[in-house]
């Protein structure tokens, strides 16, 4: 290296003697004066600058030039560091999702899978249904078609589970549980029909278990305060449900608006006492025998009422003419004769064991269907009559009503969604808590389907209300030890899943009301004492009204058609998702497939109609009628749902569509300008980076490959359709699913802003822009070489559109190949998460599949890089996108005796380039040749004969040539052969002088202090990414802000300077500057 006079004071490394000084401006110091040679090869000295006067030393200030990120300092200054942004809070990680911040201090998430998720979806899942229902559904359908309806409602809710954990897993949950998740999914209108749907099912489920419990109390538990006689009779039964439903409605309303945490209190004892209770089923069915059975008495094939073979209390099962079946049957006529019925006289009185056990044969007995038009004998045809003591149905069964009936037993399974805010970690737990719960609660329906039809008398099982017991539940008679166990518990837990749903829908509504998607319940966004009260009124209305019906099997329909809805939202959101293909559907959860999906869309559809088409239209019109009110009203939100990116991909009711708002950061996918340079013969130069980009389009976006001619274009009209038939021939044999673009311009800046600023139709205008490097922008004197590839990344960062730059582009992979590797991340500052959504979309497609991402981030002074890399961590966890995490450390700032030497050179480049303009204006312009020649350059100034006024570029450009001429002096130039002469003898020479005589202006040339931070960074980091990823298959790097229009030419050279540094060396490389819009998200 030459000398450096008067600026220079050589430091050992090891004194570290300037390590943070400072002067009082805050800047780092210059170096002093002294002189010293410093030799090329000494690696243990330092250059540090200072201009410090008097020798203090103030308070360390951290700055993006002092932390050695001078390069990317405007980027930092506004966007903040990679450890800042690490550093926040899950909630505040994402780049736009607009949610409620929570307090990662105060929040206790504790709960785990089993009593996170699976203990209280189990409770939700086991309702009245099962200790009322069950028995009589079983009976009416026979064995086989009894398991037939269970079975297909447990499908539907397993397929659904898969579904709805594929879309619990895509990010995190914050609030609204499973509404939040359809909506976010679906978009607001669907969002808004399916969570009205929603909430009124929750509510009526509300009325569902308020009825089921005062049926168990008044008919089962206490008969005898029936406050409208024998509840026996229907029309009794029904008031008196009436009467005490509405009473225990408004005790829970109580509960309720006293506060969460009261209902919290009463779930684990609730789910206690039906967890129990079951297990008391299970062992009385098992212990079931002839001898220790429950008795029931026939009249042939007719099951009778215990009250009507009873007298005080006995049970008289005989047809001697002093018990009660023989006056029931039998009386006198007019002349005084007893006249019995025929059935009486053919038929025998038999007492039989109801609940014979497991060995009794009567699981053959039970396999036909036994369906019953109402008022008929159960199990039977013919007409009943109750005043004999008969028992007959008051209901007509059939296949589907019983699978309307029942299909509210198996709902519950939105649970764990519904508590993603209060787990550990919900993306783990819900998939598994809630398939486990589902799976659990599916074997006990369907064993109890097989058990109940083997151990319990065919007749006792369509006895719904327990008529031959003595108005008995039949399943409580199956309990060991007692009865009283399985009454006990069922009318508490029912009491309890009243609770949860009373509790629940009013929160549903909060949520639905403070989206504003329906102005119209805006109202019920507010809250008192911190509870929804005004939705807790309105849910206890409309489960009043459920209440007010009091026929529990005709509110069950009810609730399964909006389950039904809801469930196949479910399924149609995790479908559609996974059609589209979008870049943020990233699920953890893996075990799922967009066939199961629609085979859960198809069930539920199908369910909803045989179960009852007339409630299916119903619900179906509500849904229609509740999505064009939204859409008529204009749905203020853009969540990035599912229905938006379908939209995107259609035609022109798409595009319309689509137009309104600007893409959310879910459906962000690269939609691509290729700038294509092109040869003598008009045919794209680099076919590679046309497969780069069909690679990247793994996330489906747009493709326009584009290119620029300078002229007229009138003159080049001809021209310009010859590069369109070139570009087609490269679309068709790359594979691009796109289309081709011709510009023609005065200047390549001209044409490349044309296209910016007009490419692209409505939702499909291009975001981003890739283009290559110039490799030939050293050579020449002038500012033709780099300054359109300045202008033009000027240009696109001015319309806010991200920008690709590849180097390196002859290296990369065709589309037929496959490469394998890694693909190496080099995160500098926060882009919108650009840089890591483009190796995510890369290895999607077959060249890149079998490479491993690895992401590295520098840590700054003063940053924790040990915390820093967890953050990192969990940050790629949230993301869902598998990457290695490594942070390196960049703390030395102190500036290299290379980087000195480059920057200098740099700089004194740039001013002789000044001189020789202003200096030779009127004369014809030298062509530099420049060839690099083992370690040292080479530059001649040839001129040709200027006679003519002709001047030959003879240049020969080598693509990799990264060298330049810098001459460290300059005399007052006499001619322009002069000048070449002895240029060419100081790049040759090395010689201080090259005109014999020194110049005060260009011995007096310092680098400038931020230049030389700038080029500090950028040797620095090259350094590392050789280091570490010399052999990684393409390296990802984020582009330095070009410099303002108004800072000139000059900066623009730097520019390029900076960043060739930073590249070189490697292989591939793809520079990334984001456009500052986000990109990514942690979000469902």
């Amino acid at each position: 290296m030459a000398e450096v006079r008067d600026r220079f004071t050589v430091v050992k490394a090891e004194d570290n003697a300037f390590d943070d000084n400072t002067n009082a401006d805050g800047k780092k110091g210059i170096l002093q004066d002294k002189e010293q040679r410093v030799p090329r090869s000494q690696s243990t000295v330092t250059f540090q600058i200072d201009d410090s006067d008097d020798g203090e030393v103030p308070e360390k200030e951290s700055t993006p030039l002092t932390d050695g990120m001078a390069l990317y300092e405007e980027d930092i200054v506004t966007k903040g560091k990679m450890s800042t942004l690490l550093k926040r809070s899950p909630t505040k990680v994402s780049f736009c999702e607009q949610v409620e911040e929570v307090d990662d201090t105060t929040s206790k998430k504790k709960l785990g899978t089993l009593f996170g998720v699976y203990l209280p979806t189990i409770q939700n899942i086991f309702g009245v249904l099962i200790f009322i229902r069950v028995t009589w559904i079983v009976g009416m359908a026979g064995t086989i078609e009894g398991f037939l309806i269970i079975f297909l409602c447990c499908c539907t809710t397993t397929l659904t589970s898969i579904s709805m954990s594929a879309i619990a897993t895509n990010g995190i949950v914050p609030a609204g549980g499973s509404y939040f998740m359809i909506s976010r999914a679906l978009g607001p209108e669907f969002g808004g029909a399916v969570g009205i749907l929603f909430y009124l099912g929750f509510t009526v489920a509300g009325s569902m278990y308020v009825i089921g419990a005062i049926e168990i109390l008044v008919t089962f538990i206490a008969p005898q305060i029936s406050l409208f006689g024998d509840v026996t009779i229907l029309s009794n039964a029904l008031n008196n449900y009436r009467v005490f439903g509405t009473v225990l409605l408004f005790l829970l309303f109580i509960i309720c608006f006293l506060g969460v945490q009261f209902v919290a209190k009463f779930g684990p004892f609730s789910l206690f006492c039906v967890v129990f209770s079951i297990i008391c089923i299970y062992i009385g069915i098992f212990v079931a025998s002839p001898e220790n059975s429950v008795k029931i008495c026939y009249l042939g094939e007719r099951l009778l009422t215990l009250a009507s073979v009873s007298v005080d209390g006995v049970m008289m099962c005989t047809k001697n003419e002093t018990g009660p079946i023989f006056n029931n049957y039998c009386s006198l006529n007019e002349t005084n004769e007893t006249v019995c019925d025929p059935y009486f006289l053919e038929n025998n009185v038999t007492l039989r064991a109801g609940m014979p056990g497991l060995a009794s044969g009567n699981f053959f007995k039970n396999i036909p269907n036994r369906y019953t038009e109402k008022d008929n004998l159960i199990g039977m045809s013919e007409p009943g009559n109750r005043e004999r003591g008969e028992i007959i149905a008051d209901l007509t069964s059939t296949f589907t009503v019983l699978l309307a009936i029942y299909f509210p037993s198996v709902t519950g399974i939105m649970t764990g969604s519904n508590m993603s805010g209060d787990l550990r970690d919900a993306q783990k737990s819900i998939p598994s808590g809630t398939l486990a719960a589902v799976l659990s609660t599916s074997a006990v329906y369907l064993s109890c389907v097989l058990f109940f039809a083997a151990g319990i008398e065919g007749d006792l099982l369509r006895d719904k209300l327990g008529e031959s017991l003595g108005g008995g539940l039949v399943i409580a008679y199956t309990a060991w030890p007692t009865k009283w166990m399985v009454l006990v518990g069922s009318f508490l837990s029912t009491i309890g899943a009243g609770l949860q749903s009373i509790n629940g829908a009013p929160r549903l509504l909060y949520a639905i009301a403070n989206d504003n998607i329906i102005p119209s319940l805006r109202v019920f966004g507010r809250t008192r004492r911190g509870e929804p009260f005004l939705a807790l009124l309105l849910t206890v209305g409309i489960a009043e009204a459920g209440v007010l019906v009091g026929n529990l099997d005709y509110v069950t329909p009810v609730i399964t058609m909006f389950f039904l809805m809801c469930y196949l939202f479910v399924n149609l959101a995790c479908a559609l998702q996974t059609l589209l293909r979008s870049p943020s559907w990233r699920p953890r959860y893996r075990f799922y497939h967009w066939t199961l999906s629609l085979i859960g869309v198809g069930l539920c559809t199908t369910l909803m109609i045989i179960s009852s088409w007339y409630y299916a239209l119903v619900a179906f019109a509500m849904a229609g009628g509740i999505y064009k009110y939204i859409e008529y009203k204009g749905a203020e939100k853009e969540w990035g749902d599912g229905i938006r990116g379908m939209a995107m991909s259609l035609a022109r009711y798409s595009l319309l569509k689509v137009q309104q708002t600007p893409p959310h950061t879910k459906n962000w996918r690269p939609q691509i300008i290729l700038l294509c340079k092109l040869d003598e013969k008009l045919n794209p130069k680099y076919e590679r980076m046309a497969h780069f980009a069909n690679q990247l389009k793994a996330g489906k976006g747009l493709t326009l490959l584009s290119s620029v001619l300078e002229g007229i274009f009138e003159d080049r009209r001809d021209d310009a359709r010859k590069v369109k038939e070139n570009l087609q021939r490269l679309i068709d044999r790359s594979g691009v699913k796109g289309f081709k673009d011709v510009v023609v311009a005065k200047d390549r800046a001209s044409g490349c802003s044309h296209l910016v600023q007009t490419a692209g139709l409505g939702g499909l205008k291009p975001n981003t822009v890739m283009l290559g490097w110039p490799y030939s922008w050293k050579h020449g004197q002038n500012d033709k070489r780099f300054k359109p590839f300045v202008d033009t990344v000027q240009c696109i960062l001015a319309a806010d559109m991200a920008l690709l730059v590849a180097k390196g582009a002859k290296n990369f992979p065709l589309s037929s190949e496959k490469v394998k590797g890694t693909i190496d991340v080099w995160w500098i500052v926060q882009d919108g998460g650009l840089l890591v959504l483009l190796p995510y979309l890369l290895r999607q497609h077959k060249t890149w599949k079998n490479c491993k991402l690895r992401l590295f981030s520098v840590a700054q002074m003063h940053d924790n890089n040990i915390q820093m890399k967890k953050d990192l961590k969990s940050f790629m966890y949230k993301l869902r996108i598998e990457a290695d995490v490594e942070v390196v450390d960049m703390n030395d700032n102190d500036i290299s005796p290379d980087t000195y030497e480059r920057t200098l050179q740099m700089e004194q480049r740039i001013e002789m380039m000044e001189k020789m303009k202003s200096e030779t204006a009127d004369t014809p312009k030298p062509v530099v040749e420049s060839k690099r020649k083992d370690s040292k350059q080479e530059t001649k100034i040839d001129l040709e004969n200027q006679t003519n006024g002709d001047v030959k570029d003879t240049e020969e450009i080598s693509q990799f040539n990264q060298f330049t001429f810098t001459p460290s002096s300059l005399g007052k130039p006499h001619t322009v052969e002069e000048i070449a002469e002895n240029v060419n003898k100081n790049i040759a020479g090395n010689i201080p002088d090259i005109y014999g005589k020194q110049n005060s202006s260009f011995s007096s040339i310092e680098p400038d202090e931020n230049n030389l931070k700038r080029m500090h960074t950028a040797v620095k980091l090259n350094e590392l990414i050789q280091k570490n990823s010399k052999g990684a298959q393409l390296v990802i790097v984020n582009l330095p802000p070009p410099p303002k229009v108004s800072d000139g030419d000059n900066r623009g050279l730097q520019y390029m300077e900076f960043l060739e540094v930073l590249t070189e060396g490697i292989d591939r490389v793809l520079m990334v500057k984001g456009s500052g819009n986000e990109v990514i998200t942690i979000y469902s």
